[in-house]
């Protein structure tokens, strides 16, 4: 088992960063806000970055606005006043933001393009989501586009775009067709990634900028390994 890298403020990876927001490029190994785990999370490592970056004295503002889930790489905008923070809030909450992620998956979609609509259920002891075919209580309805862009040896890249935000949405979603994401041990992939990761990517982010309302067009490089480099452009 590889140990996994994360992020600290020196090798941080900047896609973006203005007065305003700041944008990441998260690694795998990475939690965007403190859990139980107690691991150092994202939010502090920018802060130390933009308090060193800019010599900055005293406490740094940034405000967490959206999340990615732990294995997941990819896109995570941080809000770096007070001002821009609410009014982000409010563009992701709206779905005024368009996010596309990318998805290596074994077993290809039986249709290479399409929209799936589920009905997802969470079960917080487990920190997983159950997707079904019919709404059942307490479930919330899900919805995503995708096609599959690229074929490789013996994968198939899918680009997904989100309609919803529902806990674990992608990855129950994939499930609920066959289609597991490689390395996602806990929705049903065989076997798990060295890293810890899962070829889940937010690879691309679009939004009117909160302040200078401007559209903002943000894409992560993807990871480095063998699989996500054979699926470079």
């Amino acid at each position: 088992m590889s140990s996994k890298i994360i992020s600290n403020a020196k090798n941080l990876q900047v896609i973006y960063e203005d007065n305003h927001l700041i944008a990441i490029n998260k690694r795998a190994g990475d939690i965007v806000q403190g859990d139980k785990t107690g691991d150092a999370p994202l939010s502090e490592v920018v802060k130390e970055y933009l308090k060193t970056k800019h010599n900055k004295p005293g406490n740094v503002y940034l405000g967490v606005a959206h999340r990615l889930d732990r294995p997941t790489t990819g896109i995570v905008v941080f809000a770096k006043t007070s001002k821009a923070l609410p009014r982000l809030n409010k563009l992701f909450a709206e779905k005024d933001a368009q996010k596309t992620y990318w998805a290596v998956v074994q077993q290809c979609p039986e249709i290479a393009q399409g929209t799936l609509v589920h009905w997802l259920k969470r079960n917080t002891k487990q920190n997983k989501s159950y997707a079904h075919i019919k709404e059942v209580a307490e479930s919330k309805k899900a919805i995503l586009e995708y096609k599959v862009i690229k074929k490789l040896d013996r994968y198939f890249l899918l680009e997904v775009d989100l309609k919803t935000g529902r806990h674990h949405q992608i990855r129950a979603q994939l499930t609920g067709i066959g289609c597991p994401i490689k390395g996602d041990l806990k929705y049903g992939f065989d076997r798990s990634n060295k890293d810890g990761s899962i070829h889940l990517h937010a690879r691309q982010l679009s939004f009117i900028h909160p302040v200078k309302k401007e559209l903002l067009n943000l894409i992560a490089p993807l990871p480095n390994d063998s699989i996500w480099n054979a699926c470079a452009p």
